[in-house]
């Protein structure tokens, strides 16, 4: 069965020249750190805003907001720079959240050892592992082909006979 002249064909955008893999190295490196740079402001930012609520307490606004800006930047380091831009967004995430976490030299504490300040923490470890977690496809520009797709050219190609 041969292909129409009319189907796209997929091919790759390469270089097949030997400064390419240097390049790519290069660009991995530097948009991992930009990763790294986002957890940072991800946790200082969250980190500061977790415990904001309304109604004396009762919702917990600034927790809500603060993990659903960890989720969505995960997404984002992952999407724009694979799993090493998540791995270094986490890093940075968890490394500055820690960070911020010990008694400050007068004695203050920006999460301390309450339930708000406990969701904070693990729920923004879970929901980076959750991004970690999530298939491949998702965050990729290449379009899925599943059996649907199969099945479909198959019998195309048997109407065509």
């Amino acid at each position: 069965m041969s292909m129409p002249e009319s189907a796209p064909r997929i091919t790759s955008t390469r270089s097949t020249s030997g400064t390419s893999g240097t390049v790519g190295t290069v660009g991995m490196v530097l948009r991992g750190v930009a990763c790294a740079v986002l957890g940072i402001v991800v946790g200082v930012v969250g980190t500061v805003a977790h415990r904001a609520s309304m109604l004396d307490g009762a919702v917990p606004v600034g927790l809500v907001l603060a993990l659903l800006v960890v989720l969505s930047a995960g997404v984002l380091a992952r999407a724009w720079a694979g799993f090493p831009g998540l791995a270094g967004y986490g890093i940075g995430w968890v490394v500055v959240v820690q960070l911020l976490s010990l008694q400050g030299p007068g004695g203050d504490v920006l999460i301390p050892g309450q339930a708000v300040g406990y969701v904070w923490i693990y729920g923004g470890l879970v929901l980076v592992a959750v991004v970690a977690f999530c298939p491949r496809s998702w965050f990729s520009d290449r379009p899925v082909r599943g059996p649907a797709h199969r099945r479909s050219a198959a019998l195309e190609g048997t109407a065509e006979r």
